[in-house]
This record gives structure tokens, sequence and C-alpha cells, in this order.
């Protein structure tokens, strides 16, 4: 009976997700980066699982706080559980920002100016980048090169981006000089920023692993109780118990929200984002 409940636990977290993709107007049969991002489809992750073991959990042992620390451990889990694909995009980032900055360099050396090269280097930028070039060098037709490279400095999201668009904009602006030079500086501060990232990320990957064992542990025995020794649990069904697990629920949940923040590596502010505040060269400053 337990198990019948559980599958259909399941079909009705299954019909949650299907509804909710629905309703956000994503194709589910197909889903595609650029149909809804990165985003929605991390949200439709989190959102599927946490309904899924609510349900399930719900179903299986009619504990309402049960239920309620199964969604909240269904939404952490992807990025308590992620791996170092995130690291790994963000350094390829890095690199292909890299890349891309001594292509252009490269390219004005031959004497070509500075539209000229981005347009040249829009179908041989780095494959992390290349989608944002591409778009930046279909943008120069129609705009000034400085509000382009803005807005690809926003498509792009990253620190290092943010530096050579400066580099880039205040050329277009006050006709910098050397901006060859400047360039593969930059470039060559890229690439120390990667392999700098890779050093500390080796030294974050022991801990990731310690925290998927502390999970897949606590996972195990929790549910080996529930499937096997039944009656242990048999005090929780009570409303002292209830109140028990939420808190218990609570100190596992600090727990594991402070071990996910111990492998994450600190985030660093862009100075070019989007906020109310810009300098009248046009620059967005954080302050």
């Amino acid at each position: 009976m337990s198990a019948l409940a559980g599958l259909c636990g399941a079909g009705v977290g299954l019909g949650l997700v299907l509804v909710m993709a629905g309703w956000r107007g994503a194709e589910v049969a197909r889903p595609t980066r650029r149909a809804f991002g990165p985003r929605v489809e991390r949200a439709n992750l989190r959102l599927g699982l946490a309904a899924g073991a609510a349900v399930v959990v719900g179903a299986a042992t009619s504990w309402p706080v049960g239920a309620v620390l199964a969604g909240l451990a269904g939404w952490g889990a992807p990025s308590l559980l992620a791996g170092t694909g995130r690291h790994q995009a963000a350094v390829g980032r890095i690199e292909a920002v890299a890349g891309w900055a001594e292509m252009l360099r490269d390219t004005m050396a031959g004497a070509a100016g500075l539209e000229q090269a981005i347009v040249a280097t829009a179908a041989l930028a780095p494959l992390p980048i290349r989608a944002e070039v591409a778009t930046l060098a279909v943008r120069l037709d129609g705009e000034r090169l400085a509000p382009a490279l803005r807005a690809f400095a926003e498509e792009v999201a990253d620190p290092t981006c943010d530096l050579v668009v400066a580099a880039l904009v205040l050329a277009a602006e006050h006709q910098a000089q050397r901006l060859g030079e400047l360039l593969g500086s930059l470039a060559q501060a890229a690439r120390d920023q990667a392999t700098m990232r890779l050093r500390v990320e080796a030294g974050r990957a022991r801990t990731r692993t310690s925290v998927k064992v502390i999970v897949g542990a606590t996972t195990a025995v929790v549910v080996g109780l529930a499937l096997l020794n039944r009656g242990y649990l048999a005090p929780y069904d009570t409303a002292t118990g209830q109140l028990v697990l939420a808190l218990v629920g609570a100190v596992f949940t600090a727990a594991f929200v402070w071990l996910s923040r111990m492998t994450r590596p600190a985030s660093v502010e862009r100075f070019l984002a989007d906020t109310p505040t810009a300098t009248p060269e046009g620059f967005e400053v954080q302050r």
C-alpha cells in the first residue's frame, strides 16, 4: 500500500511539474536553453524535485512536517550536490574572454579598426562567448559602438569581460592609445585569474566530496529506517513528534545550508552592472 501511495505521489508530482511548465510557456517535449533560459530551467528542476519529494513523503508517511522537509530537500538538492560544472563554465568563460581579447589585438594589429575587428572575430570567437560576440557584431549595424559593447557586457555578465569592455569603450569614446597592448595585458590577467580559480577549486573538491558523503549517509539512514523499521519512527506520528521532527529538520537544514556555502566560491561583483548610478561617460558603476 505504501508503494502504491508513493507511485501515486510521484505521478502527482510529475503532473505539477507539467502544469508549471505549461504555465511558464516552456516546451517540455524539447527543452532548450534558448527557449526559457538556464535560470528558468534550474527553477523548474528545483520545483519539480521539491513537489515530487513532498508529495511522495507526505503520501508515504502522512507527516505534514516530513512533507515540508522533503520539499526543502528537493529544492536544495541541485545546489548541494552540484558538481564542478558551474565552476568549469565560469573558468571557460574567463579563458574565452581572454582569447577573444587576444583575437581583437591581433586583428587590430593588421590596421583594422575596432568595429571591423569585432565583426571579423564574430565567427571565430571562443565557443563560450561566440553567441554573444555574434550578437554584438549584428548590433553594430544599427547602434553606436559604446552602447553595443555595454549590452554585450550585460549578456556575458562576467567581471573579467567588464574589464575588456571598459577598455574597448574608452578606446571608442576617447581614442585611447596602445589599445592592443592593453588588450594583451588584460588577456594575461584573465588567464592568471582562471589559473588561480582552478587551484582554489582543487582544494574545494575535497570539501564537496565530504558534503556528498554526509548527505548520502543521512538520506540512506532515514530511508532505511522508513523501509525496514517503521515502528522506530512511530513516535513521530503524534503532534509532539511532529514538533520534534520540525526541530530536528531545522537543525539538519541549517547544517546542510552551511555545508553548501562552504563549497561555493565567493562571487565577484561586476563594476559595469546595471545600476541607476552612471558616470558622465556612461559607465554604470556600483557604490
